[in-house]
């Protein structure tokens, strides 16, 4: 199996939550490279990687094949088109851009420079959202006709020296959070007919949107998004309703926490659920009803990397290649005007 070097251009939570532990795991990619301006903190874990200063000299190293962007959002669109430029393959991590102008021009230059370039959608692989998926294509729900996905966080205090938290460009929650959500409704319905957002900063001094409830409009499906900091008390991760039956999911995907914990990702009942938080489904199907416990689908980030490994052998794009995103960066523009007009926005 050939190795492909990958530089990572951030050890911050991303790089060695996310990024790290999938590279080092996978027996096709090589952790060559990591940028860390100001620490040597990752060569504790990973010693024998190349410790860099700059994005600059990351993407000079000619034995670099794969960059991850994963620096914060306002610098993606500069350092993608940087990377793309040097001739390297690239992830970036989500939101992939903040217009869809920003996004065109990317895919375009990929394509010139015949590179790979995708965006790290990791939550397609949380284990609730492969039951839900699994749950709506199996039919046991009948025709769908409402689907509910919420994020709960309590943090009721403006976390300090954090650029999440400082106002740029549309730097906050919904392009945060929402950009998994709608990509995840766009897996499973599409592209809407159209999108009203109610957008806001609820927390005292606030500087970046920090609540959104979006509805997502489809042919007899009604879809709410909605997410914010100020939500102590959980509610259903999923709700799904359709005419033979609904399906709640409570709970969060445990891959993350297990990641911050140290965990590796082969660890034994990796993704696995705890059973208290498998969903419940209440259906009637030939007469019959059903109303209990469903065991969750194992979640796996490492599909994502699995997918780039054979993109980059095969030519064959990964499903979250970056033309296959930009639709979210066109929802979320969307949810904006939506906001500043206070009306509907169809597509």
């Amino acid at each position: 199996m050939e190795t492909i070097n990958v530089g990572l251009a951030s050890f911050g939570m991303s790089g060695a939550v996310f990024h790290a532990p999938f590279i080092s795991h996978h027996p096709g990619f090589k952790l060559y490279a990591i940028v860390q301006r100001h620490s040597d903190s990752a060569l504790t874990r990973y010693p024998n990687v190349k410790l860099m200063r700059s994005f600059e000299e990351l993407i000079a190293d000619k034995s670099i094949q794969l960059v991850i962007v994963n620096t914060p959002d306002v610098t993606h669109y500069m350092y993608v088109k940087q990377a793309l430029t040097a001739g390297k393959h690239v992830i970036v991590e989500k939101p992939f851009v903040f217009t869809v102008r920003e996004g065109e021009e990317l895919i375009k230059l990929a394509e010139k420079q015949n590179r790979m370039l995708c965006v790290f959608q990791n939550r397609r692989w949380d284990g609730d959202f492969l039951t839900v998926k699994q749950m709506i294509a199996s039919g046991v729900l009948g025709r769908v006709v409402e689907f509910q996905s919420a994020y709960q966080r309590y943090r009721n205090y403006i976390q300090p020296n954090t650029w999440k938290e400082k106002a740029d460009k549309h730097v906050g929650l919904t392009y945060n959070l929402g950009s998994h959500m709608i990509d995840q409704t766009i897996v499973l319905f599409g592209i809407p007919q159209s999108i009203y957002a109610d957008i806001d900063r609820l927390r005292e001094g606030s500087e970046v949107d920090d609540y959104y409830q979006i509805h997502l409009h489809y042919p007899k499906i009604k879809v709410t998004l909605r997410a914010g900091y100020l939500m102590r008390e959980e509610t259903p991760r999923y709700m799904i309703h359709g005419t033979n039956g609904s399906f709640v999911k409570y709970g969060l995907d445990p891959q993350e926490e297990a990641l911050k914990a140290g965990l590796c990702p082969a660890s034994p009942d990796w993704g696995k659920d705890e059973e208290r938080t498998y969903g419940t489904l209440n259906t009637e199907l030939n007469g019959l009803h059903f109303r209990g416990k469903i065991e969750t689908i194992s979640g796996n980030y490492q599909a994502f990397y699995e997918e780039v490994y054979l993109s980059l052998h095969t030519g064959k794009k990964p499903t979250t290649d970056a033309s296959s995103v930009l639709p979210v960066i066109r929802i979320l523009e969307a949810a904006f005007e939506s906001k500043e007009k206070k009306q509907e926005v169809s597509f």
